[in-house]
Formats: structure tokens, sequence, C-alpha cells
């Protein structure tokens, strides 16, 4: 299997953790109202201390395991789009420079789960305290805004439409939920970052399904 196949697949994986995140968000933790402003911190600290596990493997999905797939397909990617030079590179280093976000991300939530949970057995404030901070760095890394999975994709599709080597309909919608995570900086337009998320998912399968289908830059030569 070529590495392009095996970035596609990574592109559609990656898609799954994202309809995994939004599905445990709008089943189990909207309802909950984890995460509310409107909501004392106490609560949100005792939700996490009886949802550990819950918590848990969601970031290991929705944060490390993204990030990992990540690196597949931002690679993947550069090597179909070498023909359009210091744009595709461009676009691969804020894809990488995500992906690590993303990752520390997931590193950092994971270990304040923990710490948190300790901490609300014996101190509350302190864990009140601790849970704030880490959703304000959390945040800042990796969701409050989406700049640079914004800036990736947004030179990726610009890239791809140069050299014609990604389909018009991925390097369209990559415009399109690029400006949204570029436009989510701005915070009158912060609910433009549920566009980049729902529409990555798409993205990320049509993405994928197009590097598992379409010819290696290679296979094209030989053929």
């Amino acid at each position: 299997m070529s590495f392009q196949k095996i970035s596609g697949l990574a592109a559609i994986a990656a898609g799954a953790t994202y309809i995994i995140g939004f599905w445990v968000y709008f089943s189990i933790l909207g309802p909950a109202q984890y995460g509310s402003p409107a909501v004392p911190a106490a609560n949100h600290v005792s939700f996490l201390a009886d949802n550990q596990a819950l918590m848990t493997l969601w970031n290991q999905v929705i944060y490390v395991l993204n990030a990992v797939l990540m690196v597949f397909i931002v690679i993947g990617l550069h090597r179909r789009l070498t023909g359009s030079g210091a744009i595709a590179q461009t676009a691969s280093a804020f894809g990488l420079i995500w992906a690590g976000l993303i990752l520390a991300t997931g590193m950092l939530e994971n270990i304040a789960i923990g710490q948190i949970v300790r901490l609300a057995e014996v101190d509350m404030d302190s864990a009140v305290a601790l849970w704030r901070s880490t959703t304000v760095v959390s945040a800042g890394l990796g969701g409050g805004n989406e700049i640079t999975g914004g800036m990736w994709i947004f030179a990726l599709s610009l890239a791809g439409f140069q050299t014609r080597a990604l389909p018009l309909a991925v390097n369209a919608l990559g415009f399109l939920v690029g400006g949204a995570g570029i436009i989510s900086t701005i915070p009158a337009l912060s609910a433009a970052t549920m566009v980049f998320g729902l529409g990555f998912i798409v993205w990320f399968i049509v993405a994928g399904l197009a590097l598992i289908l379409l010819k290696s830059p290679r296979q094209a030569q030989e053929a």
C-alpha cells in the first residue's frame, strides 16, 4: 500500500475522531452543561470526577489519536502537492504545528484530569482553580480558536487549486472550512469554530477518498 493511500485512510479515521468527539459532546457533555460559565466550577469538577474514564478516553481520541493521524495526512498531502513549491511547504508547516498543538492539548488535559480528581478529594477550591487554569490553557492551545488549522487547510487548498493535484471539491470545501477557522479568531465570529469542526468532518472524508482513489504522482508518471 502506498503512503498516499495510508494518508487517505488516516484522513477518514481523523474524520471519525471528529464524529466521536461531537457525539460525546452533544449526547453527554452538552446536556450536563460541562464547561458552561453559567454552572458553578465546582459542578464541573464533580462531573469530571464522576466521568474520569470517559473524559480521559475522549481526550485520547479527539486529541492524541487525531494528532497522530494528522502527521500522516499532512505528509501525504505534501508529497502529492510537490509541484506547488513554497505554498505547499507553508501549508505543511502549519499542518505540523497544528498536529503538535493538538497533541499538547491532549497530553495537558489527561494529566490535568488525574490531578484535578485527586485534588477534589482533599481540597475542592484548589481543584476548581486547577480546572479553570487548565480550561484556559487547553482552549488557547487547541480549541478556543482555529487559526492554525484554518491556515493549514486554506493554504493547502490554494496549492491544490494551483496544481490541480486535488479534486476541485476538496479545494473548494477546504477554502470554506479554512476561512471559517481563520475568522474564528474574531471574538464576534467565534461561532465559526462550529462550522470549522463540522466542515472538517466532510473534508477529511472527501480528501481521504481522493487520496485513496487517485494515482500517486509516481504512478501517474509511470503510466
